[in-house]
């Protein structure tokens, strides 16, 4: 393994917390109608847990409406227990074949629960950047060990590796401010 390839494995792993961080971004109420918000729900249908974005079709026709269209009728009873039983706080109106979620507006006390969820899902992401940083670390220690670095080398891949991991961390510090302001603002 070479110091490019070291550091490329470090930079996808990046990547893919941050990527992470911002999909479970989506999935944080801010107000307004989003499938995002929904989608990923384990819903018990058929015998088994499956997400609610294989079993329904979903889309927000309004700014603060969801609606759910089930591809089978008949999964209709187990949606609306799943969205029921999360964490949302979102109540479903089932008319017929479709369910609708209307998204109430947020208290401002919500609105600091979530911003520090925001904040705690932005630590953990860190936390991911900094192993990946660590472990690319170690793995040019280990090729200066191993005699395919030299010390010079292994002195400016630590400093390649600390710009990466400084890059990410300010990609993800940008993303938690951004979705902090989308939260708090009414």
């Amino acid at each position: 393994m070479s110091i490019d390839e070291v550091t490329f494995e470090a930079e996808e792993s990046m990547e893919k917390s941050v990527e992470f961080m911002n999909h479970e971004f989506h999935s944080i109420r801010t107000g307004k109608a989003s499938p995002a918000l929904v989608e990923n729900l384990d819903v018990m249908a058929y015998g088994s847990s499956m997400k609610l974005k294989q079993l329904a079709l979903i889309s927000a026709p309004e700014p603060r409406l969801l609606v759910i269209q089930p591809f089978d009728a008949s999964t209709v009873r187990d949606i609306e227990r799943a969205i029921n039983e999360s964490r949302l706080g979102i109540n479903p109106a089932v008319d017929g074949k479709i369910i609708r979620i209307p998204i109430p507006e947020l208290s401002e006390e919500r609105r600091r629960d979530l911003a520090k969820t925001v904040k705690s899902l932005a630590e953990e992401a860190r936390v991911r950047v900094r192993a990946c940083r660590r472990s690319a670390m170690e793995g040019a220690k280990k090729l200066e060990k191993d005699g395919d670095l030299t010390e010079d080398s292994l002195r400016d891949a630590e400093s390649d590796i600390q710009k990466l991991t400084d890059r990410f961390v300010a990609d993800i510090d940008k993303h938690t401010a951004a979705k902090e302001a989308e939260l708090m603002k009414i």
